[in-house]
């Protein structure tokens, strides 16, 4: 899979074996092939080439084909090959499934989400393949958003740390990183059609910045959103592909379209600066191309404009030195699934522990109710095209039984709707537990209604959609729970009172209806195909939980922006998640970037050691495990601006640390922040601005937290 193009070989001689190629090296190598290349084989450039074979080899085999781009035997020149997705490789059967990626996101642990990217990477390229799709980082405006396991939460600072990190672990193995869906993708049912609107500040503060933090970290890829952008198609957009991504923030690579309904206009597109149209040329196709050309509509430049960052990213990879092989038993191998089963150990979430119910003591525990519609589900998340099918998944009830099979322990279930036998059941356990939440019939990627599409491009037909082999998926209905949960709950409730919640979804689940008939609360997220062990493993104390969760989940939906699935028009506001809460002045029912954990934790001395506005902004404060019981705190720091001129949120997340500590242990940890981060945008003059005047530096254990450490600074 790794070819060196010919011209290449001149420019490696000039540089030591250890070496790559420089951009410069790589984007002078590209220009001399383009300058030899057809029209035809530039084009071959511009559009993928295997959506039929892709979708036949879903349809029977369970194992994707991975779809190419681009490749000319003339220059040895190799495809760009495609292969989704965030929780592991799509569609092939046996490769690892990880907990989704807002599961990850409530770990709060980039050293951890690199080493997911890794393996990600590995099974990629054992596969054959070399571009991933892995990289969801949409921002979570509202947990009703189907896609809202796709991505990693509501803030994008810490969107685009915990992106940043998936990359340079898929990046590490020679795998070309796709950062998605580009950009305001936050409503599913409607993501044809609807049009995202917002004022440029919003855009450039709220819906951005974790684009461009990827980017700057260097990110080779970026797939267009297929929804609009204030009235423009992302993939048609030339202010989001060329004027901010290309211009302002000094991208190198390559613009991949959204498949199959990610393009419309073969003239749009190449001006707006789209390298690539996928899964196939619809629009970029050679006799489109020549159309274009012939009525002088486009020209010849401009397709060497769009064919140039394609090449030097090949290049650029290609000159890249493999660290070990990659066998095709990395798929799904041992050490993988092992790493999936840790990713679910530390990213799940505590969100009520009364009078410390839980961990629970396996040795004291000999008789257990384990009942709720998801109890022997078998599922890692929706049924679109993020969908993996691991060579097992061990459902809850299934983690519980095998973590107690060596101990005489009584296990019994009942129906979800068999309220009677609920009951009976529970009367005389020791202590239930009650797995709740969603499934891909609630929410996901939305294909399997074409209506919404339909009504806006009749012309379009999508074959996987037509083949029925993806599942409905579509933006949630409602955030609590389905009634027969909750009667579930009710009814075990009036029986027994030691009972733990364990909560199953993409996103925030409102609890008001029941949580305060249940001592315990845990948040699990669709936790993979190693989520029932390491459920159990959390249940019973071999693991301490120490997720924190990346949204902000309210008493009341109503205290949530507007969210209304079908519009085709809708407007995002500035303010969203702990923002808007922070300046309305509301209080939820958890807040952004809180967990509890079996262990206690105290942050102390916050201090800083260096404070300019023109340089780096340095902290250090020191963070003790005051419990019996080792564990980890997310330790969060945020900045507020309370002398600024304009409006602004009352603080933003800034950095954060997981830190991991035995009892008793102590550690001072070091923020150092670029004063860059204290900027607005200023939509006058285009810059952003670093205000004169004071800031705070506030960091503690959410956004919250009560015992704040503060200081004020200049």
């Amino acid at each position: 899979m790794k070819f060196i193009p010919c011209y290449i070989f001149i420019l490696m001689s000039q540089v030591s074996h250890s070496q790559i190629l420089t951009t410069a090296q790589a984007d002078s190598a590209a220009q001399v092939i383009i300058r030899q290349m057809t029209l035809k084989e530039k084009v071959n450039e511009m559009h993928g080439h295997g959506v039929i074979r892709f979708g036949l080899s879903i349809l029977f085999s369970k194992k994707v084909k991975p779809v190419r781009a681009g490749g000319c035997q003339r220059f040895n020149i190799p495809s760009t090959i495609f292969l989704d997705g965030p929780r592991g490789v799509s569609f092939y059967k046996g490769a690892t499934a990880f907990p989704v990626t807002m599961a990850r996101g409530a770990g709060w642990d980039v050293e951890l989400e690199e080493r997911v990217g890794e393996a990600m990477a590995e099974e990629i390229r054992a596969l054959g393949a070399n571009y991933s799709g892995a990289v969801c980082m949409n921002l979570l405006r509202h947990p009703r958003w189907g896609r809202a396991q796709e991505t990693y939460g509501e803030d994008p600072f810490h969107v685009g740390e915990m992106a940043s990190a998936l990359v340079a672990g898929i990046q590490k193995h020679n795998v070309q990183a796709c950062a998605k869906h580009f950009a305001a993708n936050s409503m599913e049912n409607n993501r044809f059609g609807g049009s995202m609107n917002m004022d440029e500040r919003t855009l450039q503060e709220v819906y951005l910045p974790h684009f461009k933090k990827v980017i700057a970290n260097g990110c080779v890829s970026v797939m267009s959103a297929y929804n609009k952008l204030n009235g423009e198609y992302c993939g048609e957009n030339k202010k989001l592909l060329t004027d901010i991504l290309r211009n302002d923030w000094g991208f190198k690579g390559y613009v991949t379209s959204d498949w199959q309904n990610g393009l419309y206009n073969t003239r749009k597109g190449i001006e707006a600066g789209m390298n690539i149209e996928m899964p196939s040329g619809n629009f970029y196709s050679l006799k489109k191309v020549k159309q274009q050309l012939r009525e002088g509509k486009i020209k010849p430049e401009q397709i060497d404009e769009l064919v140039l960052p394609i090449l030097r990213t090949k290049i650029l990879f290609a000159s890249k030195k493999d660290e070990r092989t990659y066998p095709k038993s990395l798929v799904g191998g041992k050490a993988h699934t092992d790493l999936a089963r840790e990713v679910a150990e530390k990213s799940a979430v505590l969100l009520k522990n009364e009078n410390a119910f839980l961990p629970l003591d396996k040795n004291k525990v000999k008789r257990i109710a384990v009942i709720g519609s998801l109890a022997d589900i078998k599922q890692t998340g929706d049924h679109g095209s993020s969908r993996v099918f691991p060579a097992y998944i061990i459902s809850p009830l299934e983690g519980i039984k095998n973590y107690l099979s060596e101990v005489n322990t009584e296990i019994l279930t009942a129906p979800a709707t068999d309220l009677t036998a609920i009951k009976t059941i529970c009367e005389g356990a020791d202590v239930v537990i009650i797995i709740a939440g969603t499934t891909y019939l609630d929410e996901g990627e939305y294909i399997g209604n074409e209506e919404i599409r339909d009504r806006h491009h009749p012309d379009k037909k999508n074959f996987i959609t037509r083949t029925g082999i993806l599942g409905v998926g579509g933006d949630r209905k409602y955030l609590h729970l389905h009634q027969n949960d909750m009667d579930a709950i009710h009814a075990a409730s009036s029986v027994n009172k030691n009972i733990v919640v364990s909560l199953v979804a993409g996103s925030a689940v409102t609890v008001e209806e029941w949580q305060e008939e249940v001592p315990a609360i845990l948040e699990t997220f669709y936790n993979g195909m190693e989520g029932g062990s390491a459920l159990a493993r959390i249940l019973f104390g071999e693991v301490n939980p120490s997720g924190k969760l990346p949204f902000t989940v309210p008493k009341n939906e109503n205290d949530l922006p507007p969210f209304h699935s079908f519009d085709d028009s809708v407007y995002y506001d500035y303010y969203h998640g702990y923002t808007l809460f922070d300046k309305e002045k509301k209080q939820p029912r958890y807040p952004f970037g809180f967990g509890l954990s079996y262990t206690s934790f105290q942050i102390s001395d916050l201090k800083t050691s260096q404070i300019s506005p023109k340089d780096t902004l340095c902290f250090s404060l020191k963070v003790k495990n005051t419990g019996t019981r080792e564990g980890a705190e997310v330790v969060q720091l945020y900045i507020a601006f309370p002398q600024s001129s304009i409006d602004r949120p009352e603080k933003l997340l800034r950095g954060f640390k997981k830190v991991y500590l035995q009892p008793g242990e102590g550690r001072t940890i070091d923020f150092s922040i670029p004063a860059s981060e204290l900027a607005y945008y200023n939509t006058e003059t285009k810059n952003w601005v670093v205000e004169k005047g004071k800031y705070e530096v506030l960091v503690g254990n959410s956004s919250r937290d009560e015992k704040m450490q503060k200081m004020s600074f200049d």
